[in-house]
């Protein structure tokens, strides 16, 4: 009798020289979950058939419906390369840029990705994207060319002109890693064609062809031509067999990716910060199944038979089903009760797991998306998964029956637990809930979710846009007393230097309270200009901003610092302006006078104290609102360019770049988030339905000094906050 896959991944799992833990990842409808179907079939998962047809990956019924993918979906299959098994484990990602955080968190349970690329359309904002999101995790990427027939059907290229435009992709794609990768990888990770790190063809009709293999086979690109030309189905599949896209495809990835021995010496220095010479720290360097379990959630699945399902990746030790295990961030004791591997939709229960796979568990009770579980108690988390672009808009969402309130308060806990991009603040004093994303597509599919598949009917407000404040010149330094007039706290503000706060905003820093010696924090903010004084005093990195401890011998300020920092924390999530986030701001604690006994300086004295005084510092610093702001790439024919510029300028839009490239031309524009809402729909009627637009990058601008009043007194009166001193607090 055959053997079961399943009995083949268990296997297969405990040879980490056998285990390659891969994704997909590309630009919107550059083809990764056809792609995906492929690799399947060669494993025999799905039809031969079927392939490219099925979408396997694709289950959730709104992904089918709308034919785009918004989860990522994991598949753990066996695959045989030169004689060998390999098991490999396969997340296939979405492509639409408001579901990036999906994409960032895959990164976290992988060490190599595919990266597609459509070989007419070239690299697209999103391929840029999700390339630095994978080299910010230290995930090796080798490049496939998909649509490789289009060149031949569409624009009838020769095999020389066939090459230049392969040519033209690698090249764009080595840039970008020469670009984006830190120093040691610059070089090595580089793209060949030579060595067989790039492969071309179509995912749709399941053929693909690297050098390496071309001349193992003798198949040329003129065979491919030819194929085509003769307009044989029969050729075309006949194509498929000589070469099959899955061998092509693993031949390449067993060769050219890491596995999990080699990945994780040079991956966990950058995603653990804990002590890499003590023993937890050699076993997650060496992928030791011996050592103490060290397991990450990537990703919360709702199963209505288990519960919650936590799918990550098992960096080190071993697994047992009954199993007591510590969720770290989460500070409790939890027994595992199932364990499991993935086949699309479908678990699979398995007994025992061992390091460097990719699995699920059932068991773990209020786990969180980048929560860390180990064996141990006292292991040091890992660093938190951080997502390229943060929530921008907001919408207020009811229940239309008020009998449905309790189960949407639940509904809405299970929703930010699946989708972490999604912030969701529930206000239990005044009822009001709030939903952030990335994006309007982004809620709306939420909203979506809720209706169908969790059963509430929900009705949501006009889409808002989330504002940040800050600061634009010195304050002053502001005494700030405590409730008890026993201690007085002396704190200054000023607007964090452009360099600095590049260095938080591109990861070069993890944003966390600084306890011990962080040599590596210190070093990057001296070479981005700070004084070495001043680097070795900072405490606490929240949100682009900095706390700054400038006190000299004050003798228990090692007992009020924690409080100092929530009082931070606190003002820097609630502005003075209208209680919205703050960022690019210097915190500064000057000096403090406190009492000699503990009970006078609890958290009822420090709190109001070190808030008031920063309060009062950054009121006397100018401060001002800051708006969302989405750099945009439009794409369109030539005649509509009058409408397009017409509709970027009626909704405050700046021109940056205009490129003609035929008959088509590609836009680039700086549009707010304000202006953006119902985009799609009047970019569509403009240029009748042929226009398309993508997010390229997004930041916050200063926004225009005539409307800096008006907004605040929007945000104020949306939120009911009343204006008490300058300080907008809740009446």
């Amino acid at each position: 009798m055959a053997e079961k896959m399943v009995e083949k991944v268990m296997r297969l799992m405990n040879k980490p020289s056998n285990i390659r833990n891969i994704c997909t990842s590309a630009h919107i409808d550059h083809g990764k979950t056809t792609f995906s179907d492929n690799l399947l079939a060669g494993a025999g998962m799905i039809s031969q058939e079927l392939a490219g047809k099925q979408l396997v990956l694709d289950f959730h019924e709104d992904e089918q419906t709308r034919g785009i993918t918004i989860d990522a979906a994991n598949v753990s299959m066996v695959h045989e390369v030169d004689g060998e098994e390999y098991l490999i484990n396969l997340i296939d990602t979405p492509g639409h840029v408001d579901f990036g955080g999906d994409v960032t968190r895959a990164m976290r349970a992988i060490d190599g990705s595919i990266l597609l690329v459509d070989c007419v359309e070239g690299i697209m904002p999103q391929t840029e994207t999700v390339l630095r999101q994978a080299l910010k995790e230290r995930v090796k990427p080798i490049l496939f060319i998909n649509k490789a027939d289009r060149l031949i059907k569409e624009l009838k290229l020769n095999p020389e002109k066939m090459q230049e435009r392969f040519l033209k992709v690698i090249n764009d794609v080595n840039t970008l890693i020469a670009h984006i990768a830190e120093k040691d990888f610059r070089e090595k990770w580089q793209v060949n064609v030579n060595q067989g790190s790039v492969a071309f063809g179509s995912a749709y009709h399941k053929w693909a062809l690297n050098v390496p293999y071309m001349q193992r086979t003798g198949i040329t690109f003129k065979d491919v031509i030819d194929a085509y030309e003769s307009g044989n189905d029969d050729a075309i599949k006949e194509l498929a067999n000589k070469a099959p896209l899955h061998k092509v495809v693993l031949g390449m990835v067993v060769k050219h990716h890491p596995t999990p021995l080699e990945s994780q010496k040079y991956r966990i220095p950058k995603i653990w910060h804990g002590d890499l010479e003590s023993e937890a720290g050699k076993a997650l360097l060496n992928c030791d199944a011996n050592g103490a379990a060290a397991f990450v959630c990537t990703k919360i699945v709702w199963d209505k038979h288990a519960g919650e399902v936590a799918a990550g990746r098992l960096f080190s030790g071993t697994l047992v089903q009954g199993q007591e295990v510590y969720m770290i961030m989460g500070k409790k004791q939890v027994r595992v009760q199932q364990l499991s591997v993935y086949n699309g939709a479908k678990r699979e229960p398995v007994d025992k797991v061992s390091s460097g796979n990719v699995i699920g568990i059932v068991g773990l009770k209020g786990v969180f998306s980048g929560e860390t579980v180990s064996s141990v108690e006292d292991m040091e988390p890992f660093e938190a998964i951080k997502h390229i672009f943060e929530p921008v808009v907001t919408k207020a969402i009811e229940a239309k029956k008020p009998s449905d309130l309790p189960k949407l308060v639940e509904v809405l806990r299970q929703v930010s637990k699946e989708d972490p991009t999604i912030k969701i603040e529930i206000n239990e004093e005044t009822g009001e809930h709030l939903m952030s994303g990335m994006g309007e597509l982004h809620l709306e599919v939420i909203e979506n979710r809720i209706k169908t598949e969790k059963g509430v009917e929900v009705q949501t407000s006009e889409p808002i846009v989330v504002y940040r404040e800050t600061i634009t010149k010195q304050g002053m330094e502001i005494e700030g007393k405590t409730p008890n007039k026993h201690n007085k706290f002396y704190i200054k503000t000023e607007p964090l230097e452009d360099a600095v706060y590049q260095v938080i905003k591109e990861g070069k820093v993890p944003e966390m309270r600084l306890k011990k010696k962080e040599e590596s924090v210190w070093t990057a903010f001296e070479e981005a200009g700070m004084d070495s004084k001043s680097s070795k005093k900072v405490r606490d990195i929240y949100n682009g901003n900095l706390l700054i401890d400038m006190t000299k011998g004050i003798v228990h300020i090692g007992e009020v610092i924690e409080m100092v920092m929530d009082a931070f924390e606190d003002v820097m999530t609630f502005g003075p302006l209208g209680r919205e986030p703050c960022t690019k701001i210097k915190v500064m604690l000057m000096d403090t006078k406190l009492h000699e006994d503990a009970i006078h300086r609890g958290p009822a004295q420090v709190l109001p104290a070190v808030r008031d005084a920063i309060r009062g510092s950054m009121l006397s610093a100018v401060p001002i609102i800051f708006e969302p702001v989405q750099i945009l790439q439009i794409e369109a024919p030539i005649s509509y360019m009058g409408d397009i510029s017409k509709l970027i300028q009626n909704r405050r839009g700046q021109l940056m770049d205009m490129q003609q490239e035929g008959e088509h031309i590609t836009v680039k524009a700086k549009m707010p988030v304000a202006g953006m809402f119902g985009m799609t729909s009047d970019l569509r009627s403009a240029t009748e339905g042929r226009g398309n637009f993508y997010v390229v990058d997004q930041l916050f601008e200063k926004l225009p000094y005539e409307l800096q009043q008006k907004v605040v007194q929007q945000i104020r009166e949306r939120k009911g906050l009343k204006d008490i001193e300058g300080v907008a607090m809740q009446a």
